[in-house]
């Protein structure tokens, strides 16, 4: 194998797909990256877990066909250390140390033999893919994903919902506590209809990639039991989760009986220096709605209290209600918008929160017992 590759095409590469090598794998080639030669112009890029598997193309001048898997942490050392001159990478054949020069800079990495680098985690036979529009797709994963739960299984709800139907996309994500969800319009050329369930890991790493996309749309491909979400040099591979997904719409009330107008800088201020006297075990605060104001409290008996007061649009009857002060925080951090609406009901109710505005994004916080 030889070749030589820009510093910054290879860096972005490996930047790309370092994320989904396995940091403890009992293999240690899952802890590498794949680099193999593609034609005379472009090398691929190949990280995986089992779990979640990434590709990037990257342009290069291939003198040598070959492949190779090298330590992601190693080598990404190695090239972001170096100068900004053309690398060459060079391995004999039947041979797995590879010779990395740049200037007057060389190393020789030991790397693990391809051959145990399973291939069918990247080559797929793509068939019947549809075209959705990039933007809409990463703002509604970014704005609704956040509330699926943290889990390293197969549940249902460690996975985000994509629904697609006419020309509005759905995304949404709960874990029990909380949910989220986002509408999009989009241009579906394809007229798809789908309701996919994607691990929140796999989504939350293609938003990571997605600075390197300059395509307007993603291709998506599901094969089997997988879903691929292809850019013209970027495949990301996940395994999609099977089974009924809640049927979240129907936990959102169409109606409550009191609400609130809050700024949601104001708010967010308040909230972060409040909760500064919560403790890890309970993570709760108190909140009372009353007279266009809303006083959030945090007592812990071994710490001591904090208070803070905002002016807010309440004309209700007055409210006491607490919740994990962390989920409220994440809702109004994806918010887009200047004011907050706050649809409450009872102390026990689950409460709404939505942008003051046109914007289609709606988060459902359940509120813990006050004792």
């Amino acid at each position: 194998m030889k070749f030589v590759v820009k510093k910054s095409d290879l860096f972005d590469g490996i930047k790309i797909v370092e994320r989904a090598t396995s940091i403890k794998a009992l293999q240690p080639v899952f802890m590498n990256i794949l680099i193999e030669t593609v034609d005379n112009t472009t090398i691929r890029l190949v990280a995986t877990d089992l779990d979640l598997t990434v590709t990037a193309l990257v342009n290069a001048q291939v003198e040598e066909e070959g492949k190779i898997t090298l330590n992601s942490k190693k080598l990404n050392e190695i090239v972001s250390k170096l100068s900004d001159s053309p690398i060459s990478f060079e391995m004999p054949q039947d041979d797995t140390t590879v010779n990395i020069k740049c200037q007057n800079t060389k190393f020789d990495i030991i790397g693990i033999s391809a051959s145990e680098f399973p291939p069918e985690v990247y080559k797929l036979d793509l068939q019947d893919g549809f075209e959705i529009e990039l933007k809409p797709f990463t703002k509604a994963v970014r704005q609704a994903g956040f509330a699926a739960a943290s889990y390293e299984t197969s549940n249902l709800l460690s996975g985000i919902v994509c629904d697609i139907s006419g020309n509005v996309l759905e995304i949404a994500s709960t874990d029990g506590n909380r949910l989220a969800r986002e509408r999009e319009k989009i241009d579906n050329k394809d007229n798809q209809t789908k309701q996919l369930i994607i691990p929140a890991k796999a989504l939350n790493e293609f938003i990571k990639i997605t600075p390197y996309i300059d395509e307007e749309t993603v291709k998506i491909y599901t094969e089997k039991t997988k879903i691929i979400l292809k850019s013209e040099k970027t495949m990301t591979i996940s395994s999609l989760l099977d089974g009924q997904f809640p049927k979240y719409n129907q936990l959102i009330p169409a109606q409550c009986p009191k609400e609130a107008v809050v700024n949601v800088s104001q708010f967010i201020s308040a909230l972060e220096r409040a909760s500064i006297m919560v403790n890890e075990k309970n993570s709760f605060v108190k909140m009372n709605f009353a007279d266009n104001e809303l006083t959030i409290t945090a007592d812990t008996p071994d710490a001591g209290k904090s208070e803070e007061k905002i002016a807010i649009t309440y004309s209700s009857e007055p409210l006491v209600i607490a919740f994990n002060y962390k989920y409220v925080l994440e809702a109004l951090k994806n918010i887009e918008s200047e004011e907050v609406k706050i649809g409450l009901n009872t102390g026990l109710s689950a409460t709404v929160l939505k942008p003051n505005s046109d914007d289609d994004f709606i988060c459902l916080v359940m509120p813990v017992q006050i004792r």
